[in-house]
């Protein structure tokens, strides 16, 4: 049995990073056929759909459920109803900046390295709730700067729009990150991941009907990517990483979760035929390195912090 819960443990993140890896691959060709509003708003009612049989078969299978009482009922509900809207919005902006950045220009490969930078983000903006930055991490801030400068910035120090945008979108998902840490101390996480796609649809929606005209024909030759990314990035990869979880060592989680952006481009080069420079490429090692490198803790350190 624990065997099996090892298993678990590194084959479920190993397969999130892959699905999530690939999906950017399925997101750069779906960019040169429709806006990031119409993208997002399909996507998340698949998602949703999924979501909603994956909670159920939860429902059906989970035993030793604890009995709430009616209190207790309707505090989950205004939790679930306030998680759904806060995550769903910060989702949906971030989604919106990342395809947006994608549709500019941005190779998928890129994409996710930027994207990792919330990573090293999390930390940091811990330090607006007095949460203590250790020195890794500021050590990987300070690597994330210069690979973000190999990545992004060209030989006249200018920034393309599609990196900009794909920069706004790690910063608004490091925002994401911490708001769904807040929330799903007390609610479910798969119901609150349905919530915030929910909301999220919704808003990408409206931002469809005024801001861009659906091209229906477009759409149905972008079924498969998009099928792929709401099933699978958004419904199954978020389930397996909730399952991995379960009595894991969270770093070690994130750092196999990481996975996704060198599988981004690995992705790109095989199915896209992108490629990047040899600088790119140095730039995408130093973001790797410092993805892992703020999830670690030096054991003196932690050997000081049990002491006292």
């Amino acid at each position: 049995m624990k065997k099996m819960s090892q298993v678990r443990q590194v084959v479920f993140p190993v397969l999130s990073a892959l699905i999530w890896g690939t999906a950017f691959v399925a997101q750069d060709v779906v960019a040169d056929k429709m806006d990031a509003f119409t993208f997002n708003a399909l996507r998340s009612a698949v998602a949703v759909a999924v979501l909603l049989v994956i909670i159920r078969i939860f429902d059906r299978f989970s035993k030793d459920k604890p009995q709430r009482t009616e209190a207790e009922k309707k505090y989950d509900r205004r939790q679930l109803l306030w998680g759904g809207l806060w995550c769903g919005l910060a989702l949906c902006v971030a989604s919106n900046f990342q395809q947006a950045g994608i549709g500019a220009g941005t190779d998928a490969g890129k994409a996710g390295f930027i994207t990792a930078l919330y990573v090293v983000l999390v930390p940091v903006f811990g330090l607006f709730f007095k949460r203590k930055v250790s020195l890794p991490v500021w050590i990987a801030v300070g690597l994330s700067v210069l690979a973000l400068y190999l990545l992004c910035i060209k030989g006249d120090f200018t920034l393309a729009p599609g990196d900009l945008l794909i920069l706004c979108c790690a910063v608004v998902f490091a925002a994401h990150i911490l708001i769904i840490d807040h929330f799903t101390a007390t609610v479910d996480g798969v119901k609150l991941c349905c919530a915030q796609f929910f909301v999220c649809g919704v808003l990408s929606a409206i931002g469809m009907v005024f801001f861009s005209h659906p091209d229906w024909g477009a759409i149905w030759e972008s079924a498969l990517p998009i099928l792929y990314v709401g099933i699978f990035s958004s419904g199954v990869a978020y389930s397996l990483q909730i399952l991995a979880q379960k009595d894991a060592n969270p770093t070690v989680i994130t750092i196999l979760l990481s996975l996704e952006s060198v599988v981004a481009v690995i992705a790109g080069a095989l199915i896209l035929h992108q490629r990047m420079t040899a600088r790119e490429y140095l730039g995408c090692v130093i973001m790797f390195i410092a993805v892992i490198l703020a999830q670690l803790e030096f054991p003196i350190k932690k050997k000081n912090a049990e002491n006292v």
